[in-house]
């Protein structure tokens, strides 16, 4: 039925229903209309999604992803729990609420605080929780995790330590127990995460691999899915994650994140396998394995993704001029990380391309507590001449305990026939 129609007809069903109402006896007769004609515009009025347009342009779906992402908690649940409740992850019962459809926290839930195992617990159950509603938790080993894996107990409180009941435990529950297991299977060292489900799942590489018939990304002259070529409009729709940073000079950068994974995987494992030295301190430095690679040295080194500051401490004027060469590198728009706290605010640079979200959340720093929200929207315009074009949004946001702040809010048009599912 056209618009007009509707809107007319509802017109005068409201009228009918004023002059029910002056009759008392004929109320319930109004109220039944009412809720009639409430659910008739709601089933057949304008798209709640595209406002002032036909619904599903040309049968054309909008398509929108929320993503929260969290810094480093150093072993302080009380203040992570208040956190991810303000940003909406999870409810006050610490429980996921599907607001989000991915968290990404960045690294370091480990020292100078005392609920190790209570936090890396929670992340393993809300995990769960949200792969039951069809959300994702995206969790990154920061360089204190990697401490703790090599046997360097630096900022390992004894309070902690009791936790665990003796240094023995400890050992076991972080290399073949639990939170060890938990490491091996969950988490990785880097991540990149599409905007939009036609580049693939999450860490799924870039560049692609080549594209065959049995791939479930097709090819982009079928969907227009910008997995295949930088020209393709949504090929570089991604935001890359680590806890340090991903330095221009580092050499396994491509194919993104799929290399810097494959290393850390081979060097947690080669942690983990080994008979654990006693800690340091008051122990000797442990270090890497013998049988540790010259990339896995590169990797945990200081310009590699867990432990470069160079985002964070370089000038802005340098930043910005080396920062698009690791994103084409990587095809990513902007990259997220941790590690380097600025204990008032989330740190934006080179217009949001880069954004370090460590805020010093855990009460042994005393920073702002935050997060970051990135609302990416895809929504069916009428292009000219027939073709298929698409507003895309991206919003990003930084939020506080009360307050926010929009650091980003970028929009374009692109064109090209984009499917939602993959």
């Amino acid at each position: 039925m056209p618009r007009r129609h509707i809107a007319l007809s509802f017109c005068i069903l409201l009228v009918a229903c004023v002059v029910l109402y002056h009759h008392a006896e004929l109320w319930l007769i109004t109220s039944t209309l009412i809720n009639v004609s409430s659910s008739w515009i709601w089933a057949f009025g304008p798209s709640i999604n595209d406002p002032g347009a036909e619904p599903n342009v040309l049968g054309r779906e909008p398509f929108y992803r929320h993503i929260i992402a969290v810094g480093d908690l150093h072993g302080d649940m009380a203040n992570a729990r208040k956190v991810l409740q303000f940003s909406g992850v999870v409810d006050e019962f610490g429980n996921w609420t599907g607001n989000a459809d991915f968290f990404v926290q960045t690294g370091d839930i480990i020292d100078r605080g005392d609920d190790t195992i209570a936090l890396f617990t929670w992340m393993d159950k809300l995990r769960g929780q949200a792969a039951g509603t069809g959300g994702t938790v995206l969790s990154l080993l920061g360089n204190h995790e990697w401490m703790n894996a090599i046997g360097d107990w630096r900022y390992v409180y004894p309070s902690e330590l009791n936790t665990f009941g003796s240094v023995a435990a400890r050992q076991k529950m972080l290399s073949t127990g639990r939170i060890g297991r938990s490491w091996a299977r969950n988490y990785t060292t880097a991540a990149r995460l599409p905007l939009h489900p036609s580049l693939g799942p999450p860490n799924f590489p870039y560049p692609p691999p080549p594209i065959t018939s049995s791939s479930h990304i097709q090819k982009s002259d079928d969907l227009g899915s910008g997995a295949e070529t930088k020209q393709d409009p949504l090929t570089h729709a991604a935001i890359s994650f680590v806890h340090g940073g991903l330095s221009p000079s580092y050499s396994n950068l491509s194919p993104f994140p799929t290399r810097i994974n494959e290393i850390g995987s081979s060097l947690l494992r080669k942690l983990q396998d080994r008979v654990q030295p006693p800690p340091h301190p008051p122990n000797p430095y442990p270090g890497l394995p013998a049988s540790a690679t010259a990339e896995e040295h590169e990797m945990y080194g200081v310009n590699g993704p867990v432990w470069y500051r160079g985002w964070a401490e370089n000038s802005e004027e340098q930043v910005c001029k080396e920062v698009d060469a690791v994103l084409d590198k990587t095809g990513t728009r902007r990259m997220i990380m941790g590690h380097t706290p600025n204990f008032r605010n989330i740190v934006s640079r080179c217009d949001g391309k880069i954004i370090i979200i460590d805020t010093g959340i855990s009460h042994a720093y005393g920073g702002v507590l935050s997060a970051l929200s990135i609302d990416y929207s895809l929504i069916p315009v009428m292009g000219q001449d027939g073709k298929e074009q698409w507003e895309e949004r991206e919003v990003v946001t930084t939020l506080y305990a009360d307050w926010q702040e929009v650091i980003v809010d970028d929009v374009r048009l692109v064109e090209g026939h984009f499917q939602h599912w993959v």
